[in-house]
């Protein structure tokens, strides 16, 4: 069968093996004597889950033990965060980070380490995971925690599925009230204003900016600053939207320059006539995209490229100017930018987040933009930044190793515990892993 990330780029034919029990698991790791990848939903956008053997997780979706006394949660690794959240909600709990979308699985959530909206203080989503159930190269299964098999645990949270596969998980919950966000919308008319705005209410639990990376000149880098904190009362709903669906690939002109521009400005108007608080369902803050099914078919039957950056605070200023003037100079336009704070990044050896700031941006796919993203890169090695490994689709080799220091520590890791040549996916072959 072809597949693909979230992006739909690149493509490749694989042999998908989908195991129900821990028992069928280790059958298909004995039985398949080539390289193979764990995949979850397949929401890494580019191909970090891809391989010629891929063991897709979603049918290991079973809740193991539940505290609701003290929030703690055990579940194998093929359940989705909306699933978790749809059992602990309505008993008063929540996962402390939330990434852009429910339809990731834990074992993706763990592996690509997500982060959220509230990193700058919570951090990412390892944090919260007490320890991880891992399936070895050799066909054992090993628990390993901050405290147990240290230098696996470290490997593997951020890794990328390439220590092994994660077949559960043991996570720490919050505790909420009710499901819903009071949210605030701030209009920054330029990107120093959107920078400061970001700096001045780095004090709120989630702070996100969207971003207009399509304009120029005095409003160059303008966007809409959306706070937001758990509100005191209401109930403790689930996610009981209907989404729909793209129903088949759009024209490459529906996300042109024309109607992107008219999108985005009728966006920034929006946000800034309602710039004033509001409380939303914490599905419709979160998780807005999953109101539409297939969205990434609006990108057209070619896909798309998001190329998200963490810039290091001294120079992240000066290297955001240089990103937006390359766009604007390449003649391709963003549909969907989004700039963040990110706190002090954690122990894991590949971890994403680290102090900065990241920006997020979606490029239909091209020979155009995938030169766009190579000359992105540049500029991000140049101010000692990194790429997030789990919307990658094209980095080199050399743009990683520069951008995460640790990857030699990485890759002792995994020749201690057998899983070189044993786990692999496209992307860790074109990075040299």
């Amino acid at each position: 069968m072809l597949s693909s990330g979230w992006g739909r780029y690149p493509g490749i034919e694989t042999t998908a093996h989908q195991p129900a029990t821990r028992t069928a698991l280790c059958r298909v790791l004995a039985s398949t004597p080539a390289s193979l990848i764990a995949r979850g939903m397949g929401r890494s956008y580019g191909d970090a889950s891809l391989a010629a053997h891929s063991v897709v997780m979603t049918r290991l979706d079973h809740f193991i033990a539940f505290d609701a006394e003290a929030g703690t949660l055990e579940c194998s690794a093929g359940v989705t965060l909306s699933a978790i959240l749809a059992v602990v909600v309505p008993r008063g709990w929540f996962l402390p980070v939330l990434p852009g979308t429910g339809f990731v699985t834990l074992g993706g959530a763990i592996a690509a380490d997500v982060h959220g909206k509230n990193h700058h203080h919570d951090g990412s989503f390892s944090q919260y995971v007490d320890d991880i159930t891992l399936l070895l190269a050799d066909g054992s299964i090993l628990r390993c925690s901050r405290h147990e098999h240290a230098d696996l645990f470290h490997a593997s949270a951020g890794g990328m599925g390439l220590t092994g596969i994660i077949v559960a998980a043991r996570l720490r919950l919050r505790a909420i009230t009710n499901s819903y966000i009071d949210e605030r919308l701030l209009a920054a008319p330029d990107l120093d204003t959107t920078l400061a705005l970001l700096t001045q209410h780095e004090q709120s639990t989630y702070v996100v900016a969207w971003l207009d990376v399509n304009q120029s000149g005095a409003r160059r880098g303008r966007g809409i600053v959306m706070l937001g904190e758990h509100a005191a009362t209401g109930g403790l709903e689930t996610d009981c939207r209907r989404p729909l669906s793209v129903p088949l690939d759009m024209p490459a002109w529906l996300l042109g320059r024309p109607v992107t521009r008219a999108f985005n400005a009728l966006y920034y108007a929006r946000g800034a006539r309602n710039a004033d608080s509001h409380r939303v369902h914490y599905a419709n803050y979160f998780f807005p995209l999953d109101a539409l099914n297939d969205w990434n078919r609006l990108y057209g039957r070619r896909g798309f490229l998001q190329h998200q950056c963490v810039l290091p605070p001294a120079g992240a200023r000066e290297a955001l100017g240089e990103i937006l003037r390359s766009v604007t100079a390449s003649g391709l336009v963003s549909p969907l930018a989004v700039l963040k704070g990110f706190g002090a990044g954690n122990d894991n050896l590949l971890s994403f987040p680290q102090d900065g700031l990241t920006l997020t941006m979606d490029f239909a796919h091209s020979a155009d933009s995938l030169a766009l993203c190579v000359r992105l890169d540049d500029i991000v090695v140049a101010h000692g930044g990194r790429l997030y490994l789990a919307k990658d689709a094209a980095m080199s080799a050399a743009t990683f190793r520069a951008g995460y220091p640790h990857w030699q520590r990485f890759q002792e890791v995994r020749e201690k515990y057998r899983a070189l040549g044993r786990f692999a996916s496209l992307q860790s072959q074109r990075l040299g892993l």
